[in-house]
């Protein structure tokens, strides 16, 4: 995600913001006053945004100052002017405790606010680095229209008080909230990274004029959706100022791939990547220990393979133990002349590459937008949209929050860097809600009628996915150790012998299975109701072509001329080549992940596999428990070292085949 959310707690936590966070992350001088320290740290003033400023006496874009920040968020929800309110009732005499109790918003609250920081896609703040001036003005305008929408959309949709008893009632902001906006340049590893912080204010105005708090819950929730919406409007606003696309880029195999602008080299975001390379190192040690871990009785203390959600867990505890020290912040215009000097000498990107980055990036986005027709089918969408939340999700349940969140995800795979229609990403919600979507909420408050957590899964059932025979197991490697088979102590690491030269076995992502469950779903319907849904489908299929990576494009024209010649047969054609040929004449591309037969025949035997590997070593637990509780360590077995070997895959079946869930 590009949003982060992190709560403001009066105190100890509101004094780190008021030291470091709103002067660039730097170490602010004791006794300096806060204009003086952001000028000497080289980062603008911070500014206050949102419709709630009104009913404070403050106005969009003002300036922050550090007496408003510290009655507002240091003071447990104070009014910004508390001061001089204060002052004033003390003048016409009024009691201390009376004077003092004017300047509260109601009641006095521990979070006084929540920090979102919005930081936009690598290639973005890396145009925004290496570029002229005028491209850096351009983004960051981008930036903050960008954060604009986000929290106007908080405003109106997210944001809601609690008031009544347990907080019975809710109600949304009519004035709007209040926020304070403090830019950063550069991440702690000294390399490029546009980001601002949004220190959004916990205090809110009721109709009845009384203040209440926001239910920072509510925007826990919400931060996916916000961080796609973000990511979404970022793009389009910079491609559109600067004639450019986007595309998407797989970054980790299995998992979904990721929107950058088009013709920015990968090399010069693995050039900023030091800090992840650091990250990703770690965690191979933490991962190797989580599936070695042993209690007193020599029983493993975790699962013999990492899940998605200990991977999350394990990368939280690398990001801690390698997370260097703050160090001075200094003025934008020297750290972009060395930047410049950095990449150049060091990202492995030819000068002329980099000098002209901007030239580069228009160059393909021309191709790419002279060949993707992005069409938008709200019908279609509406099937990949609630297919992946439904797989992605803990039991097949969701909310309209998983739902939207996809969408916005969906419309940026698809659009390529384009505006859209405001409302696109609610019609796509309520198409999947009202055609594949079963509502079993089960309300008993008041909380469970809002149309925000109604609870939902598919209407359609995945578990009939046709299987398939599982290739033949590879022998393991005799060079590789695999973890410990339950009950047996860890085999130690060879001498000399690194965490990341051994094969630690991970659960496939979800984001794989939603694939093939979107696949699915679509054959299903193209079979079932093709003159409604799928007699249309392939003249504006476009919403799907553009979403997939520039190496999965259509066959090179010269293969055009064999278009006249039915495939041979083979095993279960899962598309028709007439609509393929449709699609070449069209000049769009071919979502492979949805049009290639070979690409869904390969995800089948991936999971059909990791099936088959999953009932063998639960088999296998089964019959241990019932042996008996005392018995002689043995040494591992060649065949309990196969089962648990990471499987091989096949070069042909691509990153997907991966080890047993």
């Amino acid at each position: 995600m590009t949003v982060d959310i992190k709560v403001i707690r009066a105190g100890q936590m509101y004094r780190y913001y008021l030291r470091e966070t709103v002067v660039g992350d730097g170490r602010r001088p004791a006794r300096t006053p806060l204009r003086a320290a952001q000028e000497q740290a080289g980062v603008p003033a911070g500014r206050w945004m949102g419709r709630g400023l009104a009913a404070l006496g403050l106005a969009p874009g003002q300036e922050v100052t550090e007496a408003q920040l510290r009655n507002l968020f240091g003071e447990r929800g104070r009014h910004p002017y508390a001061d001089r309110t204060e002052a004033d009732r003390l003048a016409a005499g009024d009691s201390p405790k009376k004077a003092f109790k004017a300047g509260a918003l109601g009641r006095r609250v521990m979070v006084t606010g929540v920090d979102f920081v919005f930081r936009p896609q690598p290639t973005i703040y890396l145009l925004w680095a290496l570029g002229d001036e005028e491209t850096r003005l351009v983004i960051e305008a981008a930036h903050e229209r960008a954060i604009e929408r986000v929290l106007e959309w908080i405003e109106d949709e997210v944001a809601v008080i609690r008031y009544g008893k347990d907080g019975i009632y809710r109600v949304r902001p009519p004035g709007g909230l209040v926020a304070a906006r403090f830019r950063h340049y550069e991440a702690r590893s000294g390399m490029p990274l546009l980001h601002d912080h949004l220190l959004l204010s916990v205090k809110g105005q009721r109709l009845d004029g009384k203040w209440g708090s926001i239910h920072t819950l509510a925007l826990h929730e919400n931060t996916v959706a916000a961080s796609a919406l973000y990511n979404e409007i970022v793009a389009a606003e910079v491609c559109e100022a600067l004639e450019l696309a986007t595309e998407p880029r797989i970054v980790t195999a299995g998992r979904r791939p990721v929107m950058e602008i088009a013709g920015v080299p990968h090399e010069l975001i693995r050039w900023t990547s030091r800090r992840s390379d650091q990250i990703a190192a770690c965690l191979e040690d933490l991962e190797h220990e989580y599936v070695t871990a042993v209690d007193d009785d020599g029983e493993l203390k975790f699962l013999p393979v990492v899940s998605e959600r200990a991977r999350a867990k394990l990368n939280q505890m690398a990001a801690r133990k390698t997370r260097p020290p703050k160090h001075k912040t200094r003025p934008l215009a020297q750290l972009r002349k060395e930047w410049k000097e950095s990449a150049i000498a060091t990202s492995g990107v030819a000068v002329d590459i980099i000098n002209s980055l901007l030239e580069y990036a228009r160059a393909a986005a021309a191709a790419i937008r002279a060949r993707v027709a992005a069409v938008v089918d709200v019908a279609l969408a509406a099937v990949d949209v609630a297919a992946t939340v439904f797989v992605m999700n803990e039991g097949g349940r969701f909310h309209r929050r998983h739902l939207l969140a996809e969408a916005r995800r969906h419309l940026a795979l698809v659009l390529r860097g384009r505006r859209r229609d405001p409302d696109l990403d609610d019609q796509i919600v309520a198409a999947a809600i009202s055609t594949h979507c079963l509502d079993i909420s089960e309300p008993k408050t008041v909380r469970g009628l809002e149309a925000d957590y109604r609870l939902y899964t598919a209407r359609w059932a995945l578990s009939d996915l046709p299987a398939r025979r599982r290739p033949p197991t590879p022998a393991p490697d005799p060079d590789r150790q695999p973890p410990a088979d339950p009950g047996e102590p860890a085999a130690p690491r060879p001498p000399g012998q690194d965490a990341g030269e051994w094969e630690v076995p991970r659960i496939p992502p979800h984001y794989e299975r939603a694939v093939l469950a979107g696949a699915v779903v679509r054959e299903q319907l193209r079979t079932t109701t093709a003159t409604r849904v799928w007699g249309r489908a392939y003249d504006v299929v476009a919403h799907q072509q553009a979403a997939m990576p520039e190496q999965l494009l259509a066959p090179a024209a010269a293969e055009v001329e064999h278009d006249d010649q039915e495939p041979e047969a083979g095993r279960g054609e899962a598309i028709d080549m007439t609509a393929l040929r449709a699609l070449r004449k069209s000049r769009t591309d071919v979502e492979a992940l949805d049009l290639t037969a070979d690409r869904l025949r390969r995800l089948q035997d991936a999971f059909a596999k990791a099936g088959d590997d999953s009932r063998v070593r639960a088999d296998r637990h089964a019959a241990q428990a019932d042996a008996d509780a005392v018995r002689p360590v043995r040494p591992v077995r060649p065949d309990d070292q196969r089962s648990h070997h990471p499987q091989q895959p096949d070069p042909r079946q691509g990153p997907q085949a991966g080890p047993g869930r």
